[in-house]
């Protein structure tokens, strides 16, 4: 069985979480996890901030190595602003890994929260503790790791499903997907 490593990424401007799992056949095992941060430029420079995620990723995949990755779709918040700036920042993360080669699987927090927790609606620390049991990691990982880490899980579960869908020719995602995300 050949080993194939995955890099989760979820997506945000202040705090990007990343985790990196190698997968060989159901075996997983924990090689990294941290997040991007880019405090260091200031709050009102959001090209800064996005130079910052895209470099951070494109460190990260020249680092690891992965072969796939796994992004978190984004969800429609209450705040449209808010919406906006998420959404930059994920682009900036998917075009990284779409630089560097690597193809990018996409889920929303809600089929994340189903392959790692058990159901769509739980919350973070139920994440962090699961994705903890589930890589027998010595420490609960931070919230933003927690969830790079769970999209990783999820793809080792069901990427291989979503590749086959994809090589029918059927679409990655729905309309109706990104409705029930979240």
């Amino acid at each position: 069985m050949q080993r194939m490593r995955i890099l989760g990424i979820d997506p945000g401007l202040r705090s990007t979480g990343f985790g990196v799992l190698d997968v060989q056949g159901p075996q997983l095992r924990y090689v990294a996890s941290g997040v991007i941060q880019t405090a260091s430029a200031s709050q009102g420079d959001l090209p800064a901030r996005l130079k910052l995620l895209f470099e951070g990723i494109r460190e990260l995949t020249a680092r690891y190595r992965p072969d796939s990755s796994a992004v978190e779709i984004v969800f429609v918040n209450v705040n449209p602003q808010a919406t906006l700036l998420l959404g930059q920042a994920r682009g900036a993360c998917v075009t990284a890994l779409v630089s560097c080669e690597l193809p990018v699987a996409e889920y929303t927090a809600l089929q994340m929260k189903q392959a790692v927790a058990g159901h769509g609606k739980a919350a973070k620390a139920q994440v962090q503790a699961m994705v903890q049991r589930l890589l027998q990691l010595p420490a609960t990982p931070r919230p933003d790791a927690a969830d790079a880490l769970g999209l990783a899980i999820t793809h080792a579960h069901a990427g291989r499903t979503v590749e086959r869908l994809q090589a029918a020719g059927l679409p990655r995602t729905t309309a109706s997907m990104y409705r029930r995300g979240r």
